[in-house]
């Protein structure tokens, strides 16, 4: 092509550039910057919550999970689903299948987590808790969830430890019983929000697995909250590692992203990586960081941590 015809059209593509870069929606915009963003995948399977990157994808959800996809996740936990409207729950369940990423858990909710309840061994709150995980396997439906977390509630002070157990146990059955055939997996969180609550180690709820014993009936183990109940990680990991299924992050003191206190994650990674954990791996934590500027470096901190070649 002569130069001067070859300036002449480069002239007219650039002045046809801007002309349609004047009427670019804000939609495109977006979408071209998105791509032009993306970063490679993590080779762990980090799983980000709703609000996590709030300022950088802004308060959709949807498009918070878009933003999360192109910095390299790929996966997602939602706590809360439960109270999401079905249309919402089914729009999650579709935008995940449409990107390859995969749901986390969601809450068992019954009103009665944060109470004493199963352990009680009362019928009103074994039935709401049948309910609940009847209600629960219609909602993993719509967003595409294998995993479910529950919380027994508190301990029943009037009642021997057994009595409590075998209560939470007998329960646990029922529930199990309910999402076995879904092929889905209650997780039991042992938490040290309260003293007040049933559940509080690994092992504890290593003993209650054994007894409820079924595939739909494991442990959620939040390194956050067992550093904080019993510490010991690794070898506690091993111990209990038949019946985990789930594993939660979140640095302490604190509990926000890994880096921000004592916890050697690269060690807890590394290790759970030789034992063979392809699982998620829920960033149940706070932001250490505000802003853009703080989620910028949530993510830096998770490169950071993540397995090296």
């Amino acid at each position: 092509m002569e130069r001067r015809k070859f300036l002449q059209q480069g002239t007219l593509a650039g002045i046809s550039a801007l002309a349609l870069g004047g009427i670019t929606s804000k939609s495109q915009a977006a979408t071209a910057g998105t791509t032009a963003a993306k970063e490679k995948p993590f080779k762990m399977d980090f799983a980000p919550h709703d609000g996590m990157f709030k300022n950088s994808a802004g308060a959709d959800f949807l498009d918070q999970i878009k933003y999360m996809y192109d910095q390299g996740f790929r996966s997602i936990e939602d706590n809360g689903m439960m109270h999401r409207p079905v249309a919402e729950q089914e729009k999650i369940g579709n935008l995940l299948a449409k990107l390859g990423m995969t749901m986390g858990v969601f809450v068992v909710d019954t009103g009665n987590n944060w109470k004493t309840s199963l352990a009680s061994g009362k019928q009103e709150f074994t039935d709401a808790f049948v309910k609940t995980c009847k209600d629960s396997v219609d909602v993993a439906k719509r967003c595409n969830a294998k995993w479910a977390t529950v919380v027994p509630g508190f301990f029943d002070r009037n009642l021997p430890m057994g009595i409590q157990t075998a209560n939470v146990v007998a329960a646990l059955r029922l529930g199990a019983a309910i999402f076995e055939p879904h092929k889905l997996v209650m997780v039991l969180e042992p938490l040290s929000d309260t003293p007040d609550l049933f559940l509080r180690t690994a092992e504890q709820s290593f003993e209650i697995c054994k007894a409820v014993n079924s595939p739909a009936c494991k442990i959620l183990y939040d390194i956050y909250h067992m550093q904080r109940n019993t510490g010991n990680l690794i070898p506690t990991i091993d111990q209990c590692w038949d019946e985990i299924a789930y594993i939660q992050i979140g640095d302490n003191p604190g509990r926000k992203e890994p880096g921000t206190g004592e916890i050697n994650y690269k060690n807890v990674f590394a290790h759970l990586h030789k034992k063979g954990y392809k699982g998620v791996l829920g960033m149940e934590h706070g932001n250490a960081g505000q802003g853009k500027e703080g989620e910028a470096a949530l993510i830096k901190a998770y490169r950071n941590v993540d397995l090296q070649d």
